[in-house]
């Protein structure tokens, strides 16, 4: 970092194992990283052979992630798809279009608002805008694209490996939307307290439940304000960030919301209770 303008884009490439909500704070909170460069985003590059195995496999169980009777095991490749801006799912030509579109509806569950690329031999159309160039962390337009309104759930079987059909399942990783009004500016400031409650305190407001522990990966947001200015909101596992939308659009059909992936969800009223801190203002 000394030697500023060397480099053109730096691409860090971790272990197999590796969580990336542990290292993509680290581009918010260094002085010295922050002041030089920045996080473009990041890439997942999924086997479409072996994922869904992968995902229901109890060895690949995140360490300190304790499931008790709340949910199945949430594995690395769970958190590693949940931190995803862009998801390359390689290896497509060893599966039939039918295994293909399970693996594509099961990533989707877990995160919503990833962009997808199917390959071959990991062969992409172009690097900019595809791997380099993503700037995931500039807009929210990712938002019109995803959601929907209502929320995606990640549902695995209770028997994954037997065979057996069941109707019976459980919630690992879920990508939720909630829609959201024009706001005033001191609504603003009662969604940016809502958001220190949840992702630093863990406790959602007006909510009296406290297990099992909700944990939020990424969030996305947009607000609009009644003036017609916007703000957007970047948030990775506990720091996140609102600002001054560079792209903002007048259009009508730009609306707010804010979408949330993360483990246990479902479990809590995240919409009524981010509504309801609204109102009180």
């Amino acid at each position: 970092m000394e030697k500023k303008g060397k480099f053109d884009y730096i691409l860090l490439e971790t272990t197999g194992l590796a969580d990336p909500g542990n290292l993509a704070p680290l581009f918010w909170v260094d002085e010295g990283l922050a002041s030089t460069i920045y996080l473009d985003g990041i890439v997942t590059l999924v086997d479409a052979k072996n994922i869904l195995r992968s995902l229901d496999d109890p060895a690949g169980k995140v360490e300190g992630h304790d499931d008790d009777d709340h949910g199945p095991v949430m594995t690395t490749a769970h958190v590693q798809i949940s931190h995803a801006d862009v998801i390359v799912i390689n290896k497509s030509d060893l599966v039939s279009e039918e295994e293909l579109q399970q693996v594509k509806d099961r990533i989707q569950s877990i995160n919503g608002l990833a962009k997808f690329h199917v390959t071959k031999q990991s062969v992409v159309p172009q690097l900019e805008g595809v791997l380099l160039d993503l700037h995931a962390y500039d807009s929210v337009e990712v938002l019109d694209q995803s959601g929907k309104g209502h929320s995606h759930l990640d549902q695995v079987s209770l028997f994954p490996a037997s065979g057996l059909a069941s109707t019976n399942t459980r919630q690992t990783i879920s990508t939720m939307t909630i829609p959201l009004p024009s706001l005033t500016s001191s609504q603003v400031d009662a969604v940016d307290a809502w958001l220190r409650s949840v992702l630093w305190e863990n406790e959602l407001p007006g909510e009296s439940k406290k297990s099992p522990h909700f944990e939020i990966h990424r969030l996305k947001g947009r607000l609009i304000l009644h003036d017609g200015s916007q703000k957007m909101i970047q948030g990775v596992r506990e720091l996140f960030e609102i600002m001054d939308n560079p792209s903002s659009e007048s259009s009508e059909d730009v609306t707010g919301k804010m979408i949330l992936i993360g483990r246990h969800l479902g479990d809590f009223d995240f919409r009524k209770s981010l509504l309801d801190a609204i109102e009180k203002q």
